[in-house]
């Protein structure tokens, strides 16, 4: 079939590459470059942790991430080149001062625990368990919390191995091309088949309930500092989180902030994250920075992901939020059995709305 995609971040991608990899020509269109600058993808830290989302989130989106961790060593796989994939587990820390906020997150995730059983629980450490994982802590956390199994990859990495990826199979790309769905009439003679929509805050016009969250994260060089897993740190005004990448590069962010606002990072937003960084490593200090990013990430007002039928060969993808490496995966899978069969009873199974263009 012949099959356009509207936006080429990490969903346009990925889908893009898994259908051109079953022999149909995919055609993409995106605002913007081949770097994906103007990507929620690009300004993130990937990091794939189910258990410690579901402190905010809803336990479709933690079953969806369950199912991500699953598939991401496949469709690794199946790229021609190498992507950092971690799964080591997840950190989460706090000072003394902090124990309270620390309690009730902890109760959090045990009710998740409780409702998903399968789920590997919450390890409570002491100073020495704390030092056991990450001996470059020493004994500055006497207490923290070990989530197995969740995981991390290098999002620049990946959506630069999924474009290699795209060129290698002959999809035709289509830089700085903005265009929408209306534009295109699949079925009918000299358009194509199908039309996948995925362009996040791009389809906002389309979509009015689409909001944009700010996000901002800080790439640091910092090759003192041992960390080896996500580590993210409780804290009543500004919960981080630290994110080690190869060679020494580490991604420190803010979970979210409700604006659209694009402008560049403020002092006090650098500060903080910096000094919270430095509180749970003093290697820090030393560290290079090498950018300061900030993006929005497409949200729904319920804040959970939506795949919309708007025709019978007409798919949105929206709203993954702050969840976008980690429900990616699930979000494909179902599109490719809607695009497959008309129906997907993984979409059942995980919760995920499949909604009508009136709704």
């Amino acid at each position: 079939m012949n099959i356009v995609i509207l936006g080429a971040g990490l969903m346009g991608r990925l889908l893009a590459c898994q259908l051109a990899r079953a022999g149909h020509a995919v055609e993409l269109f995106d605002a913007g470059g081949p770097d994906a600058l103007n990507s929620a993808a690009r300004a993130a830290a990937a990091m794939l942790a189910p258990l410690a989302e579901s402190a905010i989130t809803e336990t479709s989106v933690v079953q969806m991430g369950v199912h991500g961790l699953q598939r991401w060593p496949a469709l690794l796989a199946q790229l021609d080149e190498p992507v950092f994939f971690q799964q080591q587990g997840t950190l989460i820390l706090w000072h003394r001062q902090d124990v309270a906020q620390a309690e009730r997150f902890t109760r959090q995730l045990d009710a998740t625990c409780l409702a998903l059983p399968d789920l590997p629980a919450a390890q409570r450490l002491d100073a020495a368990g704390v030092a056991q994982l990450e001996p470059s802590l020493g004994t500055r956390f006497t207490q923290g919390l070990y989530l197995p199994s969740e995981g991390q990859l290098d999002n620049h990495q990946l959506l630069d191995a999924l474009l290699h990826q795209l060129q290698g199979l002959g999809a035709k790309l289509n830089w700085h091309s903005p265009r929408a769905v209306g534009d295109f009439a699949p079925g009918q003679t000299g358009q194509p088949d199908w039309v996948f929509d995925c362009r996040g805050l791009g389809a906002r016009e389309q979509w009015p309930a689409l909001r944009g969250v700010r996000g901002e994260v800080i790439m640091l060089h910092a090759p003192e500092v041992r960390l080896t897993r996500p580590t993210r740190l409780i804290h009543p005004r500004y919960p981080i989180y630290i994110a080690p990448k190869q060679n020494g590069i580490f991604r420190i962010g803010a979970t979210e902030i409700e604006s659209d606002d694009l402008s560049p990072m403020s002092v006090r937003s650098t500060l903080e994250l910096l000094s919270a960084a430095y509180s749970v490593d003093s290697g820090f200090a030393e560290a290079r920075i090498l950018d300061l990013v900030t993006q929005c990430r497409p949200a729904l007002p319920d804040n959970l992901p939506v795949i919309r039928r708007l025709g019978k060969r007409v798919l949105q993808i929206n709203g993954l939020y702050r969840h976008g490496f980690m429900i990616a995966p699930a979000l494909l899978d179902v599109a490719m059995e809607l695009f497959h069969t008309g129906s997907s009873a993984l979409a059942d199974r995980l919760s995920l709305s499949i909604q009508q263009a009136h709704d």
